[in-house]
């Protein structure tokens, strides 16, 4: 077994998630859940915007519900400070549009994020970096990783080198440093995520990406996850693959599995208007606003609520597993 090395950026977590061992190489942590409740969490996708396009009311209403359901951490699926990620660890953005817009108590718990593709545009680094942790530290970023939570296992994948396009664009400057060369970055990453889906005894398994695998919405599907990624997880009963990157709330079903796509990329910034045709059967809800995800999910159920910027719910889900309801 390999030893994962740490560094005082993962010592330093002050909330209740810790570091251990994995036999691959992503690095898994341990987040201590209530003892007598469901594990909840709310999930907020592209909405670095120093407040604006409605970033504060979001924030708000996601304070709200947190409080609410007393949750026990907040997901970020990417494109967390905008346009191009941050210059640096001592960028003001990240006072401007993390620590000082998600100020409820209830959000003060830890937030395991991952980079989308305008991190990337940005000094990608910075975000992984031991600084910003010590500058507020419910921060928490990491390329992928895998996250246990009671019965319920998260594994967060970097999606940003999966796509073609980007390594081809010429008006654009990605921060590529750690994942050159893209090949072997990208067979390693496939490997160990079908390693620990495999490995994992969670009765619940849930893939946090930024990039869609299915959407209706403007960037549509992702062909390269639904080729290399999507397999992997329908081989390993993955029952949540949840994602960013459509500026918009959205639920597709999977018509072979149990899998279910859900997009929360709608923390500031919407698109309206921008949804394309989709099977019906399919796509159970699509929201073209902005709003957040919240999650509660216990040994034998998993709850799934949309909220809007007025705290309306919007859409509901759940599953046994062997059932399904929806509204």
């Amino acid at each position: 077994m390999a030893m994962v090395r740490f560094s005082t950026f993962h010592l330093i977590l002050l909330m209740s998630a810790t570091v251990v061992m994995v036999s691959a190489d992503l690095q898994r942590l341990e987040h201590t859940v209530k003892p007598d409740g469901p594990v909840s969490f709310l999930v907020v996708g592209d909405w670095g915007r120093r407040g604006l396009y409605n970033q504060s009311n979001v924030a708000y209403q996601m304070g709200n519900v947190g409080e609410k359901l007393n949750v026990d951490f907040i997901v970020s699926t990417g494109d967390n400070f905008y346009d191009c990620g941050l210059v640096d660890e001592d960028d003001p953005a990240f006072y401007d549009s993390f620590t000082n817009v998600y100020t409820a108590l209830s959000l003060q718990k830890q937030w395991y994020s991952v980079l989308g593709n305008h991190d990337y545009r940005g000094n990608a680094l910075a975000q992984l970096s031991p600084v910003l942790t010590q500058r507020d530290n419910k921060w928490l970023c990491m390329r992928s990783f895998i996250l246990n939570a009671g019965n319920v296992q998260l594994l967060f994948v970097d999606t940003t080198p999966f796509q073609d396009k980007y390594f081809h664009e010429t008006d654009q400057e990605y921060d590529w440093r750690g994942v050159l060369p893209r090949e072997e970055y990208l067979a390693t990453l496939l490997k160990d995520v079908d390693v620990a889906l495999k490995e994992s005894s969670a009765k619940w398994k849930i893939v946090v990406g930024h990039h869609t695998i299915f959407s209706a919405g403007v960037h549509g599907n992702t062909e390269e996850l639904v080729d290399k990624l999507l397999p992997i997880l329908q081989e390993n009963k993955v029952n949540l693959y949840i994602n960013g990157h459509d500026h918009c709330l959205q639920h597709i079903t999977s018509s072979d599995s149990e899998l279910q796509f859900i997009t929360s990329g709608a923390g500031s910034k919407a698109w309206r208007g921008d949804i394309n045709p989709w099977n019906l059967h399919e796509m159970k809800f699509y929201y073209d606003g902005q709003g957040f995800l919240a999650a509660e999910i216990t040994e034998n159920e998993v709850y799934l609520a949309f909220y809007d910027i007025y705290g309306n719910i919007l859409h509901k889900w759940s599953t046994s597993g062997n059932t399904r309801s929806a509204s």
